[in-house]
């Protein structure tokens, strides 16, 4: 539990520093910081769920039940930071304006639709709605 709210806290702070940046959205400060943000929370995750998998106990059972919600609440956290979504939009709106390679721009087009399918474009209430 300690390494997972430890992560989940660097991860808050890496997504906290790319929303609330003052330098004008592009790719690099935005969809490539985003894109590396979380590693530590991504290594913890996978080393926990992978051995809760392979060699289960209740003990193991009952902390991924914590876990868990813990997770979708930062998962919907990021989908819903509306600063963050501003940012990612300018970017996918602006794209034109980046001398994008082939992969750069297939994961923009990826990031943004993710925040757009998940609710981010939606309206305040409509926003509400999801996470409840």
């Amino acid at each position: 539990m300690p390494a997972f709210k430890e992560s989940i806290e660097k991860a808050r702070e890496e997504i906290d520093f790319i929303a609330n940046s003052n330098e004008k959205p592009d790719f690099t400060n935005t969809i490539e910081a985003l894109e590396y943000s979380g590693h530590q929370l991504d290594r913890v995750g996978s080393v926990f769920f992978n051995l809760n998998h392979a060699h289960t106990n209740d003990e193991m059972q009952a902390l991924a039940r914590e876990v868990s919600p813990m997770l979708t609440e930062f998962s919907n956290d990021i989908i819903m930071n509306e600063s963050l979504f501003l940012r990612v939009k300018s970017v996918y709106e602006n794209k034109s304006n980046f001398s994008l390679n082939v992969e750069q721009e297939r994961l923009l087009t990826d990031r943004y639709k993710s925040f757009v399918r998940s609710g981010a474009d939606l309206d305040k209430d409509k926003k509400e709605k999801i996470r409840a």
